[in-house]
């Protein structure tokens, strides 16, 4: 009679699985919870203390590791020196171990880490020629069909022991995660960590996609396995169409933005980066302001804000096309109002954290995998330099921390151009500054007169200072460092504009 070994966390399913294994002959041994629910739903099954004897020790850290529990299922049935150790240790072979982990990440601490579980899987899936591993409640229907077929093939075997691993390595992922407190750049002690020499990911599918960027690629949305805090992961689809791998990537890129901002605050993404942003006095003003930013790009755009979404700013949407509305809230006569756009999205999400751990990002490359900091410094003018004999004003330094703020998101080269919290011109993406500068300033039009002007990198050239002086740009952040900072300086003297070094710079590639 072949056995079956059945412990697992989530019981979904687990009744129905089990009484189909014991309709085809299978004997069941169980733990714990597992052993409970079965007994209760009148299933036959035994206690894996009758395997060896020893019954659960150390207030159920040890159920499931015993010799004879292991060395029955790690033996190979066609090797008979395996076989003559199993009747050595009065052990007999299983032939399938069904077992899920506690989701650590959803109340991480030690005693919710699990041992037993682990090293079954793993065990189970190095031995799959010989025995059936099952990891997910979402295989069970078809483990049973295939045995009820006459078995599974090796490809089935290799599948199911792929997900086990896939399933230990994610576990061990959030574990790691967890001790190193909230993420893999943070550190034990709380000081400057190093790299660490191995970095496990733990990312579990939260969404499948249509496609990706174009239709011809596959995509999916995973979650970190153990992510800090709110995110847009947590966000709610009130209406709409599911959410695309474009949509995801400039709400997530609206949604940071917006969030840097304390005042009322509205921003606008197209294609990834940003083509309106605006404070205002509430989300309406801000809307209205970000839209008269560049009322020609929003077109089928993404727009986030900082306050919830209400009435009156739904009705400035007027019939303008977006693909996705999102803010920390959408009030009821908001909602009401939106129904008549069936296919907007509109996405309500919790506020960002404002204390929580620094965020990472990673990039694959070819082989490999980048990974750093995000780029979370704020803007403080205090500890900014003033290079030109003229100091701005008090309105053009909050403008140049406006700006400053904005550049990050944009592509480099970035240039933006804004004046009075509201952006009039936005260049990047370019493999030099004067272009973008050119394309930002022509946008502005006659707005950049009275505008300040914000660089995410340093000027080699004087060429977009002077660019920005024939526009009436009247004040310049920029990062410094440049062999030739004293020309641009100079440039921003002579046409009485005033210069500010920040000292760091803000490269989005």
């Amino acid at each position: 009679m072949p056995r079956a070994l059945l412990s697992v966390w989530d019981k979904a399913g687990i009744v129905p699985f089990a009484r189909g294994l014991q309709e085809l002959g299978w004997e069941l041994y169980s733990s714990g919870g597992t052993l409970q629910a079965l007994d209760e739903a009148g299933v036959t099954v035994h206690g894996v203390e009758d395997l060896g004897g020893f019954p659960a020790l150390l207030g159920g850290r040890v159920k499931t590791l015993q010799v004879q529990i292991h060395a029955a299922i790690l033996a190979r049935p066609d090797r008979p020196e395996d076989m003559e150790d199993l009747r050595r240790v009065g052990a007999e072979p299983f032939g399938l171990v069904a077992v899920n982990l506690y989701p650590f990440y959803q109340r991480p601490g030690i005693e919710t880490i699990d041992i037993g579980g682990v090293a079954l899987l793993r065990a189970a899936a190095k031995n799959h020629e010989h025995v059936v591993v099952v990891s997910r409640p979402a295989d069970y229907t078809g483990v049973l069909e295939g045995l009820r077929a006459g078995g599974l093939d090796l490809a089935e075997r290799r599948r199911l022991a792929l997900a086990a691993f896939r399933h230990t390595g994610t576990y061990d992922a959030a574990i790691a995660g967890w001790l190193a407190g909230g993420g893999p750049l943070a550190d034990l002690e709380g000081e400057e960590p190093d790299w660490p020499a191995e970095l496990p990911l733990g990312l579990v599918r939260a969404l499948p996609l249509r496609y990706g960027e174009n239709p011809h690629q596959r995509a999916a949305l995973y979650r970190d396995a153990l992510s800090g805090g709110p995110s847009l992961l947590e966000a709610k689809l009130l209406q709409g169409k599911a959410l695309s791998y474009n949509n995801l990537m400039d709400a997530d890129a609206a949604w940071d933005l917006a969030w840097r901002f304390v005042a009322p605050c509205a921003v606008a993404v197209k294609h990834g980066g940003p083509c309106g942003v605006a404070l205002g006095k509430d989300a309406a003003d801000a809307f209205a302001r970000a839209r008269a930013a560049d009322p020609v790009s929003i077109f089928g755009g993404i727009v986030a804000w900082n306050r919830p979404l209400d009435a009156t700013t739904v009705e400035l949407l007027g019939d303008l096309f977006l693909e996705v509305l999102i803010a920390p809230e959408v009030t009821p006569e908001a909602a009401s109002a939106l129904r008549r756009k069936k296919n907007l999205r509109v996405l309500s999400c919790p506020a960002p954290d404002p204390g929580r751990p620094l965020d990472w990002r990673i990039r694959r490359v070819s082989g490999g995998a980048l990974l750093q900091e995000e780029d979370r410094v704020p803007a403080d003018p205090a500890k900014w330099e003033v290079a030109t004999r003229r100091a701005p004003s008090a309105r053009e330094l909050e403008d140049l921390a406006f700006a400053w703020q904005v550049v990050r998101a944009v592509g480099s080269n970035a240039i933006v151009v804004a004046r009075d919290g509201q952006t009039v011109g936005v260049g990047g993406g370019q493999p030099n500054r004067i272009d973008p500068a050119r394309a930002a300033l022509a946008r502005a039009g006659e707005a950049a007169r009275g505008a300040v002007l914000a660089s995410d990198g340093f000027f080699p050239f004087p060429d977009v200072v002077q660019a920005a002086a024939e526009a009436g740009v009247v004040a310049v952040a920029q990062p410094g460092g440049a062999l030739r900072d004293a020309d641009s300086v100079a440039a921003a003297d002579a046409a009485g504009m005033a210069m500010v070094l920040t000292g760091f710079r803000h490269f989005r590639h």
